[in-house]
């Protein structure tokens, strides 16, 4: 990047931090504080280890600093402006998570546009809010738009704030199904019933939230599937999952004819296929629905995040706070375009063109000089895409 692209760069972000009002994470003072400056060279060097009480208030900072890059520290520290992490005390830290699009096991890098990745990132940000709202109970959620490749997760419940890194390890774990067991789910129970000798057992999957519910989801839609089919047709889609044939097949197609509500309330034991197939869905579950959260970050109680509010220096879009009822309707690639950049077009030479989806619009930007909308520069700049030009 060249300095007049840092310098204009530099200028507008200025600009933007004096018409906009940054509202710090709670007990701000308390935690350690990092931003990356817009230095010349590749490599990006972070300022750390600063405080509040360094900085002064967050606004003036970023309007004197006009920072690329500002973050501040899930951990909170009795001294956090201290050169070491041992020198800092560490007190409590939020429990983070962060969902990057690039990490997706669903985004093909290369095909999908910036636009049908932050989808897919927001698909599997709205899973992860299903297990830490519905599995977990957590209450105190900040859900961020990271201004770049995905969302941030800030929880904040006072009973998970002394956490210890392994204590967040099966957090992960449970978020992504790690090491999930199917036996786990099951609920046995020893049934006597009329005209039995012996006692038998009956098994039941949890149908009421968690694994189990996301379980029994999958085994009940492909009950449905069944159902639909013609009997042959049935039987053939049966006999494809491995350990089932024909007989098996059969009673597991007159299980699900005949005994739909028994499978409805999760047992299993109407027939040995049936079990089969719930193990088998469970994996299933594993696969769809688990949260393909940034493990590393979870785990470190230490780790900075990006500031709410500030602007991402990779891309000149905002960092967002969303409302829970905000995020279905929230186009990052609209709704995070800084108003300050909105105004007017500027001159830029464009190294690397190609489609952009920003502002609510499509477009193809050729390469070479040209006058572009200001937001669609400085995203193009901030990417390494555009150097500016003279005015």
């Amino acid at each position: 990047m060249e300095e007049r692209t840092r310098a204009y760069l530099r200028g507008r972000f200025r600009d933007h931090y004096r018409r906009t009002e940054i509202t710090p994470p709670p007990a701000a003072n308390e935690r350690e504080w990092g931003f990356i400056p817009w230095t010349d060279g590749p490599d990006t060097t972070m300022v750390r280890h600063r405080s509040l009480l360094e900085l002064g208030d967050i606004s003036e900072f970023l309007v004197r600093k006009r920072p690329r890059h500002v973050y501040f520290s899930a951990g909170r520290f009795r001294d956090p402006g201290a050169s070491s992490m041992n020198e800092k005390d560490w007190q409590s830290a939020d429990l983070v998570f962060d969902l990057d699009a690039d990490h997706l096991p669903s985004v093909t890098l290369g095909e999908d546009s910036y636009a049908e990745m932050l989808a897919k990132c927001k698909d599997a940000l709205m899973r992860l809010l299903e297990f830490l709202e519905n599995d977990f109970g957590f209450e105190d959620l900040e859900i961020v738009f990271s201004g770049g490749r995905g969302y941030h997760v800030h929880v904040r419940d006072e009973n998970i704030l002394h956490l210890e890194r392994e204590h967040r390890r099966e957090v992960v774990d449970y978020v992504r199904g790690i090491g999930m067991d199917f036996e786990e789910l099951i609920e046995a129970e020893t049934v006597a019933g009329l005209g039995r000798k012996t006692p038998t057992e009956r098994r039941t999957l949890e149908v009421d939230g968690g694994w189990g519910g996301r379980t029994h989801d999958h085994l009940m839609a492909f009950v449905d599937e069944l159902l639909e089919l013609e009997e042959e047709a049935a039987l053939e889609r049966l006999q494809a999952f491995d350990g089932i044939g024909e007989g098996k097949a059969t009673a597991t197609l007159n299980a699900a004819r005949n005994n739909r509500e028994q499978l409805e309330a999760g047992n299993v034991t109407v027939h040995t296929a049936v079990a089969q197939l719930a193990e088998r869905f469970a994996k299933q579950a594993v696969e769809r629905d688990n949260a393909p959260i940034d493990e590393p970050v979870t785990t470190d109680t230490n780790r900075l995040i990006r500031l709410p509010g500030s602007l991402h220096g990779g891309s000149g879009l905002k960092t967002v706070r969303l409302g829970r009822d905000e995020i279905a309707d929230f186009d990052p690639l609209d709704d995070a375009v800084p108003e300050t950049f909105r105004e007017h077009e500027i001159a830029v030479d464009v190294t690397q063109g190609g489609e952009i989806e920003l502002g609510g619009d499509s477009f193809t930007v050729s390469e070479g000089d040209q006058s572009l909308r200001e937001y669609v520069a400085v995203f193009l700049m901030a990417r390494g895409r555009a150097e500016k030009e003279k005015e």
